[in-house]
């Protein structure tokens, strides 16, 4: 870290780190990076803080999108997610996808930024109707770890958590984290980067719920499918994306308080 100079913390990546799930448009998006922020905040006053994120954005477009830009803010701390779009894709190639993610590691890391990342959840626990993608998410977890390695880039294992298979870490889309969900993950990835203060309480399992009986599970999920995953099948039909026409909510670092300009 900068003696003597403000901290400056990039975020890169989808919609989980533009904040979908924690907000909304008209209120305003929070989620797990301005999360992080603020712990990184609290042990480096003056912490200036950039959010490139842009919902829907593939791991190629990220990184052909987002590095250079990020790179010209000469950042101290860097979080690169993605790879959930691109696993729902037909065509996913989880080395291809790991790939760009491992040369934005490579990059950032030569800049002599310290990097994190995170992995994924079993996506089966979540949307039990999305059980054929749970081998895809092994996959990327497996080329994340490996890519992770090679740079030294800190990994969350939010992927690994008995909590992260709970629907209340979720939002109704089952997709995006819900508050509580970008909070478990911005206590990860401040605990991957050694934030003092922050240990594994992220990784407790929430108290008990109420269990759901059959009908209500399996109106759960014509809910889910009708709501969520029609319009979503209905966009990559007609090759639309929810990003399209979308730029970064924080593209300059500034203060967590300043107002945007």
């Amino acid at each position: 870290m900068p003696n003597g100079e403000p901290v400056r913390y990039v975020a890169l990546g989808d919609s989980q780190t533009e904040g979908l799930g924690d907000g909304d448009d008209t209120t305003g998006l929070r989620g797990f990076a301005d999360r992080l922020a603020g712990h990184l905040a609290t042990a480096h006053p003056g912490l200036l803080y950039a959010n490139l994120g842009v919902r829907g954005r593939l791991a190629a477009q990220v990184h052909a999108e987002q590095l250079g830009p990020a790179l010209a803010l000469r950042p101290d701390v860097v979080t690169v997610v993605a790879g959930v779009n691109d696993l729902l894709r037909p065509r996913f190639d989880a080395a291809a996808t790991a790939g760009h993610l491992e040369e934005m590691f490579a990059a950032f890391t030569a800049a002599g930024a310290r990097v994190a990342t995170v992995t994924f959840p079993d996506v089966a626990r979540i949307a039990p109707m999305a059980r054929p993608l749970a081998p895809r998410v092994v996959a990327i977890n497996t080329h994340i770890r490996a890519a992770a390695a090679r740079h030294g880039v800190a990994v969350a294992e939010t992927g690994r958590a008995d909590a992260a298979g709970d629907p209340r870490m979720w939002s109704t889309d089952r997709l995006h984290a819900s508050p509580l969900g970008h909070a478990r993950i911005a206590a990860a990835l401040a605990e991957a980067l050694a934030v003092p203060g922050y240990g594994d309480a992220w990784r407790q399992p929430l108290p008990p719920r109420p269990a759901r009986g059959v009908v209500r599970s399996a109106a759960a999920e014509v809910g889910w499918m009708a709501g969520f995953l029609g319009p979503w099948l209905g966009r990559r039909l007609r090759g639309a994306s929810s990003g399209d026409g979308r730029t970064a909510k924080r593209p300059d670092l500034r203060a967590l308080d300043a107002p945007a300009p």
